[in-house]
């Protein structure tokens, strides 16, 4: 596991450990357990030495996917944004959101270099696991309607000059083929997400036509990744921002990157002499990575075996699922009756529902003489009886 992970899994593994110790009689079994955290510590540490192994198998990879397409793990997509923002913009500009299981709404008036973000206003939506698997247009309506419902909050402070169509910034974070800076087609899917009738489509034409059928008067200016998208935010505020990386649902990276060392590049070269690259860096594969067998299970189980490894090993979608493998592999060298047992002891988790994220940091967090709120975790979520 990578070095985020690292942090957080086997933390909250340990944790996990001294609650149920406190209430052990039987030394012998858990030694055992305490093994297979020791394995685990052990098997996804991180040394410098190691890290910088990594760090070299990607800068080849990097180079790699400049050079030609599919040349690389990693897509180093060409975002065409050659321009980033310097602060001097002005006007009301609305922003999609659309990365993992929610999906955000902005709206925002820029003031130039005096006013800066003037005022702005957002929404989150959670996203049916349904949609997450259905069709392009099932998604694209929801998406469009709750859109919608936004616009029509729109105060006295945000409205668009008559006889002015609303702009939208449009940030998709899947791997997306541009062809220009308002138009994308997707390649495949990530973090969850499995809808086949999509892939291959220009992801802007589909939202446009939701747009139409909803009756928003809306047009699509940019698409860009989160990643860009948080690139170009850091460079509003700070002109010597060149990277920008994401850990949350999902990771990416991207970096500003000189157009003459992008050998992929066949357009005219921008005025700039720069051009954003999307690295898609979660589909990062190396022998160097410290990859458990916990890390293993998952991938064979998830929806896209052998991609993403990067991604699954330190992201937030899978740091849960990976703890829950660890303690299901201790908890079945506990006593299985008396202070400490389990419900069911399923193939992928504790008692059947998945351990989340949010939950897995809210036991990392917990600072507790007693530890409270692993404990109680553990009973409500993994089903372990304390």
């Amino acid at each position: 596991m990578g070095k985020v992970a690292v942090v957080c899994a086997a933390a909250v593994c340990a944790g996990a450990a001294l609650v149920v110790r406190h209430r052990m009689n039987s030394s012998g079994k858990w030694g055992k357990a305490m093994l297979i955290l020791k394995e685990f510590e052990e098997k996804c540490s991180t040394p410098i030495s190691k890290l910088k192994q990594v760090a070299d198998a990607l800068l080849v990879e990097m180079h790699a996917g400049l050079a030609s397409e599919g040349g690389s793990k990693l897509k180093m997509l060409i975002s065409y944004v050659d321009n980033l923002p310097t602060g001097d913009e002005r006007g009301v500009f609305y922003a999609l959101d659309l990365g993992g299981t929610n999906f955000r709404v902005l709206r925002v008036q820029l003031g130039g270099k005096e006013g800066r973000v003037v005022k702005q206003e957002f929404t989150e939506v959670s996203i049916p696991p349904h949609l997450m698997v259905s069709t392009s247009n099932e998604l694209f309506d929801f998406i469009a309607a709750e859109l919608a419902k936004f616009v029509a909050t729109e105060g006295e402070d945000f409205r668009v000059s008559p006889g002015k169509q609303r702009e939208l910034g449009f940030t998709f974070s899947f791997p997306v083929k541009q062809t220009s800076i308002n138009s994308g087609t997707l390649m495949t899917w990530t973090k969850g997400f499995a809808i086949a009738d999509a892939v291959g489509q220009d992801v802007v034409a589909e939202l446009t036509k939701a747009l139409e059928r909803e009756g928003v008067d809306m047009r699509v200016a940019a698409l860009v990744n989160d990643t860009i998208g948080t690139l170009a935010g850091g460079r509003y505020d700070n002109n010597d921002v060149v990277a920008a990386v994401i850990l949350g649902t999902g990771t990416n990276a991207a970096y500003v990157e000189r157009t003459n060392a992008i050998p992929k590049w066949h357009g005219p070269m921008p005025k700039s002499g720069e051009m954003v690259i999307n690295m898609e860096w979660g589909n990062f594969r190396s022998s160097h990575l410290p990859i458990t067998e916990y890390d293993q299970a998952l991938d064979i189980e998830s929806l896209n075996p052998g991609d993403h490894i990067f991604e699954k090993i330190i992201s937030g979608m899978y740091l849960g699922d990976i703890v829950q493998r660890v303690l299901l592999r201790m908890a079945k060298k506990l006593p299985s009756s008396g202070c400490c047992s389990t419900k069911t002891q399923s193939s992928t988790n504790i008692e059947g529902r998945p351990c989340r994220t949010p939950e897995m940091s809210a036991m990392h967090h917990d600072t507790s003489p007693d530890l409270r709120v692993v404990g109680t975790k553990l009973k409500d979520i993994l089903g372990v009886l304390l």
